[in-house]
């Protein structure tokens, strides 16, 4: 049986100095020249699901309670959920490794249709504030937090999970399509802070220290 090929939407200029085969996806674990931060992380490989039903208070993916207000998240063993609206909610395993995938039909797997990126570090919201209008910094919100809304013109879920100094970061995802475009657009956004393209170990160390 020939295995199927994964592909990140997402490319970077830098070159990878270490990769990990997983999944069936190329994933990079550290880039060369990753420098200081902030950094733009893909995360296009991590699982994640939609989450529909007319009853989701009821759901509990992965043992986590959904919260019960829209446009709030809970991040919990690697795990974030974000209330979308009454009756949908996404999931994202930010472990990067599978998880046993639930079985119920009101689950459907979006890994593959959209693209994911972190940006993390000191300046995230001195770069973001380039590419949207929305208010990560809006001391009603406390983190983490979901915004529906435009980065870089492009419908995004953008959730933002700290706002502590250069510990702070957010994760976004969109549709497949806007990936390299995207890149290009928040590359040249984060140039004068130095943002420089990263991989998953830089990730995986920054949301273990939150």
């Amino acid at each position: 049986m020939v295995e199927i090929k994964r592909y990140s939407p997402i490319s970077f200029k830098s070159s990878p100095k270490r990769s990990e085969a997983r999944e069936n996806w190329t994933v990079v674990m550290e880039y060369d020249a990753e420098g200081q931060g902030p950094y733009l992380v893909d995360l296009s490989h991590i699982t994640r699901l939609d989450v529909q039903s007319s009853s989701l208070d009821s759901i509990t993916p992965f043992g986590i309670t959904i919260p019960a207000v829209p446009c709030e998240s809970i991040l919990q063993d690697s795990i974030l959920i974000n209330r979308m609206n009454r009756i949908q909610a996404s999931v994202f395993c930010l472990s990067g490794k599978r998880p046993q995938m639930p079985t119920e039909s009101s689950y459907t797997e979006t890994t593959e249709v959209g693209m994911c990126m972190a940006i993390i570090g000191k300046d995230v919201f001195s770069i973001t504030e380039k590419l949207t209008s929305l208010d990560f910094l809006d001391p009603a919100k406390k983190t983490p937090f979901l915004y529906q809304g435009p980065m870089s013109h492009i419908p995004c879920q953008i959730i933002t999970l700290s706002r502590d100094g250069s510990k702070s970061g957010m994760i976004f995802t969109a549709s497949r399509g806007y990936g390299e475009d995207m890149v290009h657009a928040i590359m040249d956004a984060g140039a004068e802070f130095g943002l420089k393209p990263a991989g998953e170990d830089k990730f995986t160390s920054w949301i273990n220290g939150l």
